[in-house]
């Protein structure tokens, strides 16, 4: 009897132990640290959100995203996803005729066809037509350097030199070109114990990558840099901080050698949250060379960027466990740098947005 008890106890605490246990996901705790919080729903000063994609603008009633952005204190936004031609023509018509001040839209480039004879200089003159029609710069989707290729199943390289007549245009029009080259360093390397994003591939398992596919991460990087040296008089912008947010001495570096590369944040602000004491310096020291970002366009998440930027608060969360499961740090950036990233940068790289609806 006492044996069967016995036996019965130990099955009870092995179903006990099993159901304490729970998927890294799920668990969640509570914080039971007490400092200040001060969460924020809208930004300090208006500001131009640099990365934003609104694929249906053409038809879009504006009004009612202009009325969430007026909540976010969000004075103007970039949508990245223009496409060209008639498309983008749409889009900017819509603009002037019901929110002239509130959208800058930019174009793409078609790649199709690429490799065959006249491209390039079709492409330049698409491009110069989308100008005309209101385009404010050039949005590179990663897709240049991962899946384009040409007329010939060869790899499109992010400096490839058909593409530098394109690069040369954007100079000469003073259009700005928002680039994204390849994602973040760890959808190349092993899926194990030691790779810091794993939560993040086995939940979304797309985004993982051989270490060839389609090559080296080192190598697609090295090509956008190379583009950036060939032409300084381009302004490039470098989408999501060039995905080296985790590494502000190495970007440092480069921000060094390439002074026609601006950086924005969309994406990774987490990793600027983690490092508070480096981040904020490195916003000191270019505090003229980065732009407020977001990617993609979810109104409540703008909250985490606008603790992070302007208040000292410790330890709290970001908005998706899966991207960042770490706690962050605010920066408690002085105003004269926040009107910088808020909008002061953009105003001066962006000919297109209405200066007189910023402060001084």
């Amino acid at each position: 009897m006492l044996r069967t008890y016995a036996m019965a106890g130990c099955l009870l605490c092995a179903a006990a132990a099993n159901a304490q246990k729970m998927d890294f996901e799920k668990y969640d705790p509570v914080s039971t640290l007490k400092v200040a919080e001060h969460p924020i729903s809208r930004a300090k000063f208006p500001f131009i959100d640099i990365h934003n994609h609104q694929g249906n603008m053409g038809t879009a009633s504006l009004e009612s995203l202009a009325s969430e952005m007026d909540r976010l204190n969000m004075r103007v936004m970039i949508n990245l996803s223009g496409g060209n031609g008639s498309r983008l023509k749409a889009m900017t018509d819509n603009i002037k005729a019901h929110a002239p001040k509130r959208f800058v839209v930019f174009a793409n480039i078609d790649f199709n066809g690429i490799g065959e004879e006249g491209w390039t200089a079709k492409a330049v003159a698409q491009l110069e037509q989308d100008a005309r029609e209101g385009a404010g710069g050039l949005k590179i989707f990663k897709n240049l350097g991962l899946s384009v290729k040409d007329n010939k199943g060869n790899r499109i390289k992010v400096d490839d030199p058909r593409l530098d007549a394109i690069w040369a245009k954007c100079g000469e029009l003073k259009m700005p070109v928002l680039i994204h080259t390849a994602d973040p360093k760890p959808f190349w390397d092993p899926v194990d114990e030691h790779n810091e994003r794993w939560l993040e591939i086995v939940t979304h398992p797309g985004r993982k990558r051989g270490p060839d596919n389609p090559a080296p991460w080192e190598t697609l990087i090295a090509e956008q840099h190379r583009v950036f040296k060939k032409h300084p008089k381009t302004t490039f912008i470098n989408a999501h901080f060039g995905w080296f947010a985790n590494d502000l001495a190495h970007l440092s570096k480069l921000m060094d050698e390439m002074p026609n590369i601006v950086v924005e944040f969309g994406a990774v602000i987490a990793e600027l949250g983690r490092q508070p004491q480096a981040a904020r310096a490195f916003f000191t020291k270019y505090q003229d060379r980065i732009l407020f970002g977001k990617d993609s366009w979810v109104p409540a998440e703008y909250a985490t960027y606008f603790r992070v930027l302007e208040t000292g608060d410790e330890y709290f969360p970001y908005h998706k466990k899966y991207h960042a499961f770490w706690r962050m740090y605010g920066l408690n950036l002085p105003d004269n740098i926040l009107k910088k990233v808020y909008y002061k940068n953009a105003l001066r790289i962006l000919p297109k947005v209405d200066k007189t609806q910023f402060p001084d």
